[in-house]
């Protein structure tokens, strides 16, 4: 409905301001006449909301709609206006500031309609109060610069009508930072800070104080609306989540307001952000009173946060322990004594006076019937003897910001006009000069406070945080922090949370999540369909941590590191690696050391009993040579055992490749002994000619050299070294040496296997010769053992993980060694020993058939 009103009488301004009959106005409807007014050489004009509401009549198209009735006389307007007049008549009796100049003022009543503001707005500046048929259309503005309105809605209209003409408008109370956009409003300035600093320090406070799931209520129209959006844009950067953000206007019908507050009852978030003017919360109390709902913590705006007639409202604490931003409180000298001497209003004798009189003093000077329940004005009423909303000053800071924005207006014009002792003009300056100057003004009041205007045409925003603290049987409003946007950004805000007493009377901080934190060692992963403050808390996978709350990811720790068990902080991984303090080093080193020794004893054994034939029968010097090898053999074994590093990865392939190839190289020369050795004793054989100690010696030496050519290619091309292998554990670094070349570790471990096969085929065809004590039987039962232990070497060594890998070379290392050491030399020594009769040469050759 009211905007068909606004419609209508905008259309109806209109052609009232522009229908022409021939070169002359011709002034259409009822003319309007300011509230109150003064005469000046220069005149300021005044739109406040005297009345909040209007009697809504039927519209019907046919005929033209009647004036706006105003109705519900709203004392806080007197008061805007009141601090309008203190600051021009202070100027007028200055002696310094426009000196011959006399400021005189028109003030008008929006009704807090957008039409009638837009109706006054048209009063104002062309005057048409005195409506006239022979004027002519083209004339000057009747006012210098306009003070008002205190709705955003109805200064937007205003801003946009006087806008094309360059007057300006200066707003004390209107916040919406729409009216900030210069392109639209050209000549629109504030003397309080727009709802863009507002916004932002509302959602900076919120998520300080950890909530991030609130809901919120906003006036449905374009303040509430364009603070509302504001504040969600700088809450969803700070991560904080609406859960609701209902609109709310005073004409909502009961079926559209129940709505909104079943959907309160039915939210889970405990904070509710308001947007509203203090006329919206006088309905909202008492909806949610008969709905019980109690115990939210409320935040709220500058427009109510710090109003004494919100406070007096709530009976029944329902705001108790709100907090919100107010603009700072600031003192006019005089001005309080001003606004509440009201007897100079006694004289005044027009209609606005007698309508306020009788609001005020809640009486009649003229009483039409005896039922009339109210008692007879004198005019002797005394405003110390009444307790009512007049005399509350709490917007006192809004009172100032008129005071400030008419010595803005004087400051300029005293510019303009070149005053010193005396202005040398009366006349008004040029509307788009004196606008121009306005902007750029920069002035101190009495109590020193700045005022000036960015390129916005706002003023610096600075706030103080306000709690509503219960004493006894009513709301005491203390400071607890501060905002200031001309601050660095880390120190803008400041808030003592010790000072702070929150919803149902607590001192404990409320909750207001939709997901509890994530702890460290989680990340957050949004719930499917809902907002990102709502998520569940995923364990950080292995290797990765989050050491914050509520973090979005984990991180990857570094190569070398991996997550402990809380998945909150990097630890250096385990290292593996066969060492010698471990069990099994311990247990392989002791193996290793006991065949060395016993390889030593036998070799002991058998150089004391060297000249004894079984000793002479096989072969003596290969014997020793062998067990040497095989001493080395066992003792190659522990380079496997400990840290790797350069010199141990190169020394235990290379040692292990020589050692067995030399261990092999004198089995195979003995094999080839004993079958030469009965090869010579054929008729006619002089076979052992060509394969005599020399060429043993030289046999030996051969096939080791290729061993060690080829260890000597491997270390030149692609040596061993030492590896982190980080792959095959994840959460520990195995140590291990790189083979380098593939090749040549194949290679070397291949030229053994081809020995030993070689020495297993020779010996297996002599198994069966015919000796008393058969050497080529014990070889073939050594090979065999050798052969079996490397050829399941290899698919264990593939498939063995880490230091287990090791182990098992060690193994097949020791168990080959001691295969051998064990099925050549044993029964030697047992003989030697434990039978030493049958250590004869004539036991050890036996009897030899004929054939």
């Amino acid at each position: 409905m009211d905007s068909i009103f606004t419609l209508l009488h905008v259309v109806m301004a209109i052609i009232n301001f522009s229908s022409t009959t021939g070169n002359f106005c011709s002034l259409k409807g009822e003319p309007v006449y300011p509230l109150l007014s003064k005469d000046g050489d220069i005149i300021i004009g005044g739109i406040f909301p005297f009345h909040r509401s209007w009697e809504i009549t039927e519209v019907t198209y046919v005929v033209k709609p009647s004036p706006l009735n105003c109705m519900s006389l709203d004392f806080r307007a007197f008061q805007f206006s009141q601090s309008l007049i203190f600051a021009i008549e202070e100027i007028n009796n200055s002696s310094s500031l426009l000196p011959g100049v006399s400021l005189g003022y028109k003030i008008y009543d929006s009704c807090t309609s957008t039409a009638m503001g837009v109706r006054m707005t048209m009063a104002l500046l062309n005057g048409n109060e005195n409506s006239t048929l022979d004027e002519p259309c083209t004339k000057p503005a009747q006012v210098q610069a306009i003070i008002g309105e205190t709705q955003s809605s109805v200064s937007m209209a205003i801003a946009k009508i006087v806008g094309p003409f360059s007057i300006p408008l200066i707003c004390p109370y209107s916040t919406c930072e729409c009216l900030s956009d210069k392109r639209i409003y050209p000549s629109f300035l504030r003397t309080i800070p727009s709802d863009y600093y507002q916004s932002r320090a509302l959602a900076e406070m919120v998520k300080q104080f950890g909530w991030t799931w609130v809901g919120a209520i906003r006036r449905d129209d374009d303040y509430g609306n364009s603070g509302m959006a504001a504040f969600t844009e700088a809450a969803e950067q700070l991560g904080v989540c609406l859960e609701y953000s209902l609109p709310f206007f005073t004409t909502y019908s009961p079926e559209k307001v129940l709505r909104i507050i079943q959907q309160i009852k039915s939210s889970t978030s405990r904070v509710i952000v308001a947007f509203v003017t203090y006329w919206d919360l006088e309905i909202l109390l008492n909806i949610f009173y008969e709905h019980n709902i109690t115990g939210y913590q409320w935040v709220g705006t500058e427009s109510w946060i710090s109003d004494s007639t919100v406070a007096r409202l709530d009976k029944h604490k329902i705001l108790q322990g709100a907090i919100g931003l107010t603009i700072p409180n600031t003192t006019v000298t005089g001005l309080k004594e001003f606004i509440l001497d009201i007897n100079p209003l006694k004289s005044a004798g027009n209609a606005i006076f007698t309508e306020f009189w009788e609001a005020l003093f809640k009486c009649k000077y003229l009483v039409q019937n005896d039922s009339e329940d109210k008692t007879m004005c004198t005019g002797q009423e005394k405003l110390s003897e009444m307790d009512n909303e007049f005399k509350d000053l709490s917007l006192m800071p809004i009172f100032s910001n008129v005071y400030k924005a008419i010595y803005a207006v004087a400051h300029t014009l005293h510019n303009i006009l070149g005053c010193t002792k005396k202005c040398p003009a009366k006349k008004q300056p040029d509307p788009l000069t004196f606008l121009e100057h306005l902007k750029k003004v920069h002035l101190k009041t009495r109590e020193g406070e700045e005022v000036y205007f960015d390129k916005n045409g706002d003023p610096v925003a600075k706030y103080e945080i306000i709690n509503w603290q219960t004493t006894e049987d009513h709301h005491e409003f203390v400071t607890v922090g501060f905002y200031d946007s001309s601050f660095p950004a880390h120190n803008q805000l400041s808030v003592k949370m010790d000072s702070i007493v929150w919803a149902q009377n607590t001192n404990q901080l409320p909750v207001s999540v939709c997901s509890e934190s994530c702890p460290p060692g989680t990340r957050k992963a949004v719930q499917k369909g809902k907002p990102v403050c709502c998520f569940d808390c995923i364990p950080c996978a292995e290797g990765e941590i989050s050491n914050m709350t509520d973090s979005i990811k984990c991180e990857q720790c570094y190569q070398d590191y991996w997550s402990n068990q809380h998945r909150n902080e990097c630890v250096k991984k385990e290292t593996e690696f066969l060492s010698f303090e471990e069990t099994m080093g311990i247990l392989l080193t002791a193996v290793s050391i006991i065949g060395a020794f016993m390889t030593i004893i036998i070799a002991i054994i058998f150089f004391r009993h060297k000249n004894t034939p079984i000793v002479k029968a096989n072969n003596s010097e290969l014997s020793f040579l062998l067990l040497f090898s095989l001493a080395l053999c066992f003792l190659c074994s522990l380079t496997f055992i400990g840290r790797p590093s350069d010199w141990s990865c190169m020394l235990r392939h290379t040692a292990f490749g020589i050692t067995f190839v030399l261990c092999i190289s004198c089995v195979l020369g003995k094999t080839i002994v004993v079958l030469m050795a009965f090869r010579a004793t054929l008729p006619g054989s002089n076979v052992m000619k060509w394969f005599g100690p020399l060429q043993q010696r030289l046999s030996v030496l051969a096939f080791t050299l290729i061993q060690v050519l080829i260890c000597v290619l491997w270390l030149t091309t692609s040596p061993p070294f030492p590896f982190k292998n980080l792959k095959h554990y994840k959460e520990k670094i195995i140590l291990e040496c790189q083979l380098g070349s593939a090749v040549g570790f194949w290679a070397v471990l291949g030229y053994i296997g081809l020995l030993a096969v070689l020495c297993f085929i020779l010996a297996f065809l002599a198994r069966k010769l015919p000796d008393k004590f058969n050497e080529a039987k014990f070889i073939t039962f050594s090979m065999l053992i050798f052969c079996a232990v490397w050829i399941t070497f290899i698919p264990a060594y593939v498939s063995s993980p880490g230091k287990f890998t090791v182990a098992v070379e060690i193994f097949a290392i020791l168990a080959s060694s001691f295969g051998l050491l064990f099925c050549i030399f044993l029964p030697k020594c047992y003989i030697i020993t434990l039978k030493p009769e049958k250590n004869t040469k004539k036991e050890i050759m036996g009897k030899v058939p004929a054939k």
